[in-house]
């Protein structure tokens, strides 16, 4: 066997990206790396990685379910939420149905129309840079699939649990609602739907939750969907054979059990966005109220210019949209103190 030469191991190692970039600010990713029992057990499962994972996930989808309360008939499993979202499409639709989003919104969802066929149809957010749900309502009168992300991507806007459940009796019962919740666990807990309430009163509603925002396991690609039974079971019946990886299981486990360390991460994370917000409304910058990991500067700068301009010589890496507006990440102090230099100059 032919050694390894040093420069196919430099080329390795520089395709691992830097778990702690503070100019990474455009994916939403966590800015720590693995809680320490998640990185432990993940180490451990290197060992085993000769060995497929389940055929189907049943462990990991059991874990789940007792985890949030509802039956594990109800729950399916995906790569990641897009992974959920692309399963879901594929199970309840056919060509040429159509879908419903507001826009602007996650980048997934017009590929992943695409892929499954569909009729992308947009529906513009409000001034405020919340999701329109009356207008909403009134274009999925015709569609087969409706989508709400919540808290709202790229914006971060989350409607009052009043206003949802409005929304979800004016949507016929034939329309699937995919309820992204994506970045759920950075809200705060009055903000939330119980899952299973929300199952048993809209059997057709989807809720797709991931572990990559909060739980920071985003290069794992785990994700969930949460249906009323009937639902779930024709999602279940796509459910790709040995497509969930065999770290997910003991990863969701350990992040399960070290909840405190988890729920102070996402507290620190929710502390750095308001200071971020705080820093930047000081410089007569407005940005949206956000519930999640990240900051949307709409339209343009101060001075008119848009957002890609400001940050295009910073170095810093954040989602710029069409209409001028940002989505920038929030990360560590680090992070925060590059995009306020950048703003203020």
């Amino acid at each position: 066997m032919q050694p390894v030469a040093s420069s196919a191991i430099a080329e390795i190692d520089d395709s691992v990206p830097d778990a702690i970039d503070p100019l990474a600010l455009s994916l939403n990713e966590n800015p720590f790396p693995p809680l320490p029992a998640v990185r432990s057990v993940l180490i451990k499962s290197i060992d085993a990685a000769n060995r497929y994972p389940e055929f189907l996930p049943e462990r990991l989808r059991n874990l789940i379910a007792g985890r949030i309360g509802v039956g594990s008939e109800q729950v399916v499993l995906g790569a990641g939420a897009t992974g959920v979202v692309l399963q879901t499409l594929q199970a309840l639709t056919i060509a040429g149905d159509t879908m419903v989003t507001s826009t602007p919104t996650f980048d997934g969802y017009p590929i992943i129309a695409q892929m499954a066929r569909l009729n992308l149809v947009t529906v513009p957010l409000d001034k405020g840079g919340h999701n329109d749900l009356d207008r909403l309502a009134d274009a999925a009168a015709n569609a087969r699939v409706v989508v709400v992300c919540r808290p709202h991507n790229p914006t971060g806007t989350l409607e009052p649990t009043s206003h949802l459940f409005r929304f979800l009796r004016r949507v016929r019962s034939e329309t699937i609602v995919l309820l992204d919740e994506a970045y759920i666990e950075f809200t705060a807990p009055e903000h939330r739907v119980e899952v299973s309430a929300l199952a048993r009163r809209f059997p057709n509603v989807v809720v797709v939750r991931t572990f990559s925002k909060a739980y920071g396991l985003a290069g794992l690609r785990i994700g969930y969907g949460v249906a009323a039974p009937e639902l779930a079971a024709t999602m279940w019946s796509h459910q790709l054979p040995f497509g969930i990886a065999m770290t997910s299981l003991p990863a969701v486990t350990a992040s399960y059990n070290a909840e405190d360390e988890l729920l102070q991460r996402i507290r620190m994370i929710t502390s750095e966005r308001r200071y971020l917000r705080m820093r930047l409304s000081a410089l007569g910058i407005y940005t949206t109220d956000a519930h999640a990991n990240f900051m949307y500067l709409p339209s343009k700068s101060a001075q008119g210019r848009p957002w890609s301009e400001v940050f295009a010589d910073s170095g810093l890496r954040v989602r710029c949209y069409p209409d001028g507006g940002a989505r920038i990440t929030v990360g560590s102090r680090a992070s925060t103190l590059a995009v306020l230099s950048a703003v203020g100059k």
